[in-house]
């Protein structure tokens, strides 16, 4: 079976999750694929996937290889052990990719290569690697830092994949350049797999569906990874708030006054480690203008959420790359909290499977 080239920007904790899942399914053979929303896509199998070049900042991970990089702090996932690789995780641009109050976590370069350099050795390393599809990991807030990885993109047509609430594939502008280039996009800003944004969406969704007025809602979380300390930096969570509210609103046909709506990351708890709880209530009216409200608290592995969705993101760029097929992908709608256009998610999974066949 033909491979899937993939390359890493953010050798960080949702990939761990992502490559120790995908090894978690290999050794475990006769067991029945539980949690992947498609075992088999198109001619890929998930196992496919494989990974060929990765970037980051920490000095801690740089010039290590992946086998060993995956489990450096302050990464916390340890699922299972992967095979010894050949991969050596190559120096990635700081730019705006890390906070303030990750930096002492992450412990970037000291010295770090000049900016254009660094440029003309990544682009001779994705070349020599034959690098297919960009995942991109980079933490939250890093608009700089995703703008020269889709340029990278761009320039040497590798498939990408944005995992971040920066707008890029959501862009019309930045959609046209992928479309002019035909290189496949799919973003922005992953939706979990049963995570707290999907849950609200349905939730929201099934509400209007049925009549109902929904007067207030919220969705708080918080987590014990660097994600969620990350956030902290409340400058950095400006398109994270957009992303995540617009997935909840677009579900909800009536205007919803701004400040009855509060949804987004709201803090860090240090021992909670990979977990993140949501806690969603909606309140509104029913027949006969009757309140009611509905309180949830979801308590969820913030790896393991991602990870099975990015699997599938990941093949619709390389099925979009052997149809030569560029610019933004439809299925965005579906994996992401910041399509282009958003689709209610029955449709958008109908899209996938339009897009699959």
């Amino acid at each position: 079976m033909k491979k899937i080239r993939v390359g890493i920007i953010g050798v960080g904790n949702c990939f761990a999750g992502l490559i120790q899942g995908i090894e978690y399914y290999r050794k475990n053979k006769n067991k029945k694929p539980i949690g992947l929303m498609h075992p088999k896509m198109g001619s890929y199998d998930f196992k496919d996937i494989e990974f060929v070049s990765a970037f980051d900042v920490g000095a801690n991970k740089i010039g290590k290889s992946l086998d060993k990089a995956v489990y450096a702090f302050p990464n916390l996932v340890n699922w299972v052990k992967i095979p010894k690789s050949k991969v050596v995780v190559t120096e990635s641009p700081v730019l705006d990719g890390v906070g303030i109050y990750v930096e002492n976590k992450i412990k970037p370069l000291k010295n770090p290569t000049p900016l254009e350099k660094l440029r003309k050795e990544i682009e001779k390393e994705l070349k020599r690697i034959k690098t297919e599809v960009l995942v991109n990991y980079l933490p939250v807030g890093s608009q700089k830092a995703t703008e020269f990885w889709a340029e990278m993109a761009l320039k040497n047509k590798i498939g990408f994949v944005n995992c971040l609430p920066v707008f890029i594939a959501s862009k019309q502008e930045w959609a046209e350049k992928f479309k002019k280039a035909r290189v496949p996009i799919v973003g922005d800003d992953i939706k979990g797999q049963v995570g707290a944004t999907i849950v609200h969406r349905v939730l929201a969704r099934l509400c209007d569906d049925r009549g109902t007025s929904i007067d207030k809602t919220y969705q708080i979380n918080v987590g014990g990874n660097t994600d969620f300390l990350n956030m902290l930096e409340r400058t950095r969570l400006e398109s994270k708030k957009i992303s995540k509210t617009q997935a909840v609103t677009s579900q909800i046909t009536k205007d919803m006054n701004a400040e009855k709506v509060y949804i987004g990351p709201s803090d860090f708890i240090p021992f909670l480690g990979n977990t993140k709880l949501a806690f969603i209530r909606i309140e509104g009216r029913m027949f006969a203008d009757v309140p009611f409200s509905i309180e949830l608290r979801l308590d969820v592995d913030d790896k393991a959420n991602s990870a099975g969705v990015v699997i599938d993101a990941v093949r619709c760029a390389k099925i979009a790359l052997d149809r030569k097929q560029g610019g933004y992908l439809e299925v965005s709608s579906y994996f992401m909290k910041h399509p282009l256009v958003q689709k209610t998610d029955s449709e958008a999974r109908k899209a996938v499977e339009e897009f699959i066949k």
